[in-house]
């Protein structure tokens, strides 16, 4: 029985016992309401004060049942409610003590700033991908409750402050995403992150146009405005609905029929040094390779067949789900 059905338990007990003692004396003395709840409250309790009114012979005996089967009723809710109040404090200091060794051992993770109406989104859309790790740094209490819900790692604390960025491990993490309140904050936020670590690649929040130089200048890679960004998606839905519509599914984790993708090629891939048309992905996988990435950042559309894959480059595809993992694997072996 777990504490919370222990104390629940002890305390109907507990009244049970008061409502049985305060019948007993309505019955046996004779008294009022009052007079028979206080006498049973001080009787259970072992204040010991003297009684109201003087017993008869079977009040006697009545008061002594009380006291030998109440004040053990009493105690048994005291060790009872101590009982919660320690075990909830030991569940909470170890819950969190096992949340501190998850975050201790990642690497190669992405530590998202900030679980407002933006966070919580991005960290919904990312838990999709089971192939990285994320941990939320959030500062209201408040918020502890949906991210415990969401299944998320996360720290209760400042975002700003270099400690918790160093327990969310800025030093070995991937990447940063700055979303907190205001755009003051997330320029300090990126500022701070870049100095913990120069190789971080850091997005970052903009609500105001004139913030996005700042950010860049502190140190972000990519400065997003969502009220801009909405607007032009807006916009092109208007323009280009055909488009967007399959760039909707293409970009829908939970679709079935198509995605894109984006998938680095690794440095013991077979189809390394291969062209295109003998690396057998659209005959073997149906898939159809519309960009290229190289690893010096320049991008080729629509490669030609002749196109050789390289080492660190990341091939940007679109196909079926099952098709796209199984190049994955190629690429990545």
């Amino acid at each position: 029985m777990n504490s919370a059905k222990h104390l629940i338990i002890s305390f109907l007990l507990t009244l049970l016992i008061s409502i049985i003692g305060t019948v007993g004396y309505m019955t046996i003395e004779g008294w009022n309401l009052l007079d028979s709840i206080y006498m049973t409250v001080t009787t259970i309790s072992t204040v010991g004060y003297s009684e109201v009114h003087k017993l008869s012979r079977f009040g006697i005996i009545f008061t002594s049942g009380l006291i030998f089967i109440g004040v053990g009723f009493c105690l048994y809710m005291a060790g009872a409610m101590v009982q919660f109040m320690v075990e909830g404090r030991i569940r909470a200091v170890l819950g969190r003590r096992r949340l501190d060794n998850k975050i201790s051992k990642l690497k190669n993770h992405y530590i998202i700033c900030g679980y407002g109406r933006i966070g919580k989104v991005l960290c919904s859309n990312l838990l999709v991908k089971k192939n990285f790790d994320l941990i939320v740094i959030e500062s209201k209490k408040d918020l502890i409750p949906a991210m415990e819900e969401e299944g998320v790692l996360f720290l209760s604390r400042d975002a700003v402050e270099e400690d918790t960025l160093i327990r969310a491990g800025i030093k070995t993490a991937k990447g940063l995403v700055a979303v907190l309140a205001s755009d003051a904050d997330n320029v300090f936020l990126v500022l701070t992150a870049r100095q913990l670590n120069p190789d971080l690649y850091i997005t970052a929040r903009a609500t105001r146009n004139e913030a996005k130089s700042k950010l860049i200048a502190a140190g972000a890679n990519n400065v997003v405005s969502p009220y801009e960004l909405g607007a032009l998606t807006m916009s092109q839905r208007i323009l280009r609905p055909a488009v967007t519509n399959f760039l909707d599914l293409a970009f829908n984790e939970q679709g079935n029929d198509i995605r894109m993708e984006e998938i680095p090629v690794g440095a013991s891939s077979k189809i390394i040094n291969i062209m295109l048309k003998d690396s057998g992905i659209r005959q073997k996988y149906n898939l159809i390779i519309i960009a290229i990435k190289k690893h010096d950042g320049n991008m080729t559309f629509n490669p030609s067949s002749e196109t050789k894959i390289q080492a660190g480059d990341t091939v940007i595809v679109v196909g079926q789900d099952s098709n796209l993992q199984k190049l994955e694997k190629v690429l990545q072996s």
